[in-house]
């Protein structure tokens, strides 16, 4: 099943556990309104104020194990959603560049999808875009 709108899971600790509130029609809200949305879930669930309803019918997930340290895992899909982006841990590590080594922070990041909704070409392109957005969030807000 295909869907027209974004409504995107994003993994929130909250004093009872790991909770996946649903940010609906994600598509239609500009960052400030993401940023604000994100804000005022991860509140409630602090405050154990979330619905049901509110942790339903999610098309993707977001999560962040960076923030408890994590430097890499593999996510699993909550069906029906297609797939979960994973962030880890940024952390300085030698990495090779110009013919030397330097240190660099850097950043695993991990994509599980369902094969049945996305094909492996797509979501290496969709993970290769995750980089160049992270390495230069700029460049999101010019290209269209």
């Amino acid at each position: 099943m295909y869907h027209n709108y974004y409504d995107i899971g994003v993994a929130i600790g909250s004093g009872k556990g790991l909770v996946v509130p649903v940010l609906r029609n994600a598509e239609r809200m500009s960052f400030a309104e993401i940023e604000t949305a994100i804000a005022g879930l991860a509140q409630r669930a602090k405050d154990n104020q979330l619905t049901l309803e509110e942790l339903e019918g999610g098309t993707f997930t977001i999560s962040n194990g960076g923030v408890y340290g994590s430097l890499l895992s593999t996510p699993l899909v909550n069906p029906p959603q297609s797939g979960v982006l994973r962030l880890h841990a940024i952390q300085d590590r030698p990495v090779a560049c110009e013919g030397k080594v330097v240190v660099r922070p850097m950043m695993y990041v991990a994509l599980t999808y369902d094969h049945r909704v996305t094909d492996g070409r797509e979501a290496v392109f969709f993970l290769k875009r995750i980089k160049e957005v992270i390495e230069s969030p700029a460049r999101m807000l010019i290209e269209i």
